[in-house]
């Protein structure tokens, strides 16, 4: 919504000579505070940009500005629309509108390079990935039920400030009002999750490293010696770290990796079945003989 807002408030100020923010906040639906953000955002990127206070004030665009592909060459040209292309489908920006109308300046149509979807096969997280994102590019705080990995539920409220991809799961990184510090909260923890209307001032945090919930930072750490058999190869190759990964000469993988020790390490290991054997520690391969037994006794 943004990148469309931007580039709307460009084209209306190269058409009208001065346009109020609350001529602006009443056209896109949001606050003059929201309208004098973009602005900045702007004049950040160069475009000259001013706002006269007073009667007859407003905001206004220098006059011997003109929005030409000229200051551009064709390759950044290109870059742009891809980029653009990139973000639309992944759902980060409402970006269609922009895309349409610099393709429509460039003269040049669309590629569409690429296609995303975040969600796995079995739980879709389309929904929390647009509730997020709104309130990230809005500042809004966002209230939510959090399930820690003790499964501990603990309600939440945060000024939302990124999504983070890590280890194969989604984070939302922000500022925990609840614990007064910076947090990641798990995605698919999340349940109930509300965006208020409340609105926060930025904070300069985003070169904070957040802190896991506590939960996620007392797990005990083991070197983990792993065997699978060549029958799961592609699971091999899907879920292990080439750098972790030894091909042997039967075609086997032994996997050498320190990983916590806790629920998920043993539901990866029994999930290959019989084509795994843990080779070391000792302690987690009595670990799995156990839980081994315990499913038996329960299929019995």
């Amino acid at each position: 919504m943004q990148i469309n807002r931007l580039l709307e408030i460009v084209y209306v100020l190269l058409n009208q000579k001065s346009v109020t923010a609350k001529q602006f906040a009443e056209r896109f639906s949001v606050s003059p505070r929201t309208i004098y953000r973009d602005i900045d955002t702007l004049s950040l990127a160069g475009i000259p940009v001013y706002t006269e206070k007073g009667k007859g004030g407003g905001i206004n665009l220098l006059p011997e500005f003109v929005l030409s592909k000229s200051i551009l060459s064709d390759k950044e040209q290109n870059e742009i629309l891809s980029a653009l292309q990139g973000l639309t489908n992944m759902g980060t920006v409402d970006s269609d509108h922009a895309l349409q109308k610099l393709s429509a300046v460039f003269s040049k149509s669309v590629t569409n390079w690429l296609e995303v979807d975040f969600s796995d096969w079995s739980y879709s997280n389309a929904g929390i990935f647009y509730d997020l994102k709104t309130a990230i590019l809005e500042h809004r705080i966002i209230e939510f039920e959090y399930y820690g990995a003790s499964g501990e539920m603990t309600q939440r409220r945060i000024e939302p400030i990124q999504l983070w991809f890590k280890s194969k799961s989604w984070y939302i990184k922000g500022f925990c009002l609840t614990r007064q510090n910076m947090r990641l909260f798990k995605l698919t923890r999340i349940r109930e999750l509300q965006i208020t209307n409340e609105i926060f001032e930025t904070r300069n945090l985003l070169s904070i490293l957040p802190e896991p919930e506590p939960d996620e930072n007392q797990k005990q750490f083991i070197e983990v010696v792993l065997k699978i058999d060549k029958e799961m190869a592609y699971r091999v190759l899907d879920e292990w770290s080439e750098r972790n990964t030894v091909k042997l000469s039967d075609g086997s993988y032994k996997i050498i990796v320190t990983l916590p020790e806790d629920e998920w390490l043993y539901g990866t290991i029994l999930a290959y079945g019989e084509y795994i054997e843990v080779i070391h520690p000792a302690s987690l391969r009595e670990k799995i003989k156990e839980k081994a037994k315990q499913i038996i006794r329960n299929h019995k």
